[in-house]
């Protein structure tokens, strides 16, 4: 009897999934290993290993860019940013897919449109905005930026979910009371946890990463920097301390990617549960 699981299919599928992955993540090993090399190393050759870990690289960028201060600075802008996403989007959803109406699918239209506008075509209207407002230069007008950037996907994933959940939860919670916003807090939000858990890893991972929106938006003070640009400040237009660029990128991606590693399994779980029942 043949054995389905091991068909020449399946296994040169795998293979080509490895190649991929392994392409991916080169980049990555090479940014740790350059992390680890003195100046001279990286200059001579960026591939080999080392020759001499340097682990002194990290104590150095640590007290260089005074890294407690940016941590701090970057979970800010992060959970002020991934609250506000969370917040608006799942009950902004909720009500557009509860509405029936042309109106309702012209507005849900309108709120997942900014998906298709390139972030840069709009990146100096959105400073100059910024700035009459009073949110530059600050972390949590940063954060806040971000609730219009990150709402448009979320609208997207929590309508589809929505959809999936029967009326009829609606109404018999309206008959016991329930209504407004205690009927969605009380019971339809614990029902999108799932969901709500991918939109929390895509948000963290995007937020916690980003380079160009805080480089227009915070880069003027040192109070306000995020961990990806303290790794821009050791890159001159003369010189630049590669190794100590290279840690200060480690350093910086390190705490998203155990976040990612930890819950990634609900990732394709929320995406998939929120596709399947739109």
């Amino acid at each position: 009897m043949k054995n389905k699981s091991y068909s020449p299919g399946k296994i040169a599928l795998e293979a080509v999934m490895v190649i991929l992955s392994l392409l991916f993540l080169y980049p990555l090993f090479l940014t740790l290993i350059n992390s680890l090399k003195s100046f001279s190393e990286v200059m001579t050759d960026v591939i080999a290993l080392p020759k001499h870990l340097a682990f002194d690289n990290y104590s150095y960028v640590w007290k260089f860019i005074n890294y407690p201060k940016l941590f701090l600075n970057n979970l800010v802008i992060t959970v002020i940013g991934l609250a506000g996403i969370v917040l608006v989007s799942s009950i902004a959803a909720y009500k557009l897919a509860r509405t029936k109406s042309r109106l309702s699918g012209f507005i849900y239209i309108l709120c997942i449109m900014p998906m298709l506008i390139p972030f840069q075509s709009i990146m100096l209207t959105v400073l100059q905005l910024a700035k009459n407002l009073g949110l530059s230069e600050s972390t949590w007008g940063l954060g806040l930026l971000y609730w219009g950037f990150g709402a448009p996907l979320a609208v997207f994933i929590y309508h589809g979910f929505v959809k999936g959940i029967p009326r009829e939860i609606d109404e018999s919670a309206t008959m016991d009371g329930a209504s407004g916003f205690r009927l969605f807090f009380s019971v339809i939000f614990p029902l999108l946890k799932s969901v709500t858990t991918t939109i929390i890893i895509i948000d963290v991972m995007w937020i916690w990463n980003d380079f160009l929106l805080p480089l227009l938006m915070v880069n003027g003070s040192p109070d306000t920097k995020t961990l990806t640009l303290a790794a821009y400040t050791f890159v001159g237009q003369y010189t630049s301390d590669w190794q100590y660029a290279m840690t200060a990128m480690v350093m910086a991606v390190l705490p998203s990617i155990i976040v990612f590693i930890f819950l990634q399994k609900y990732i394709v779980k929320g995406v998939v549960a929120g596709a399947v029942k739109g």
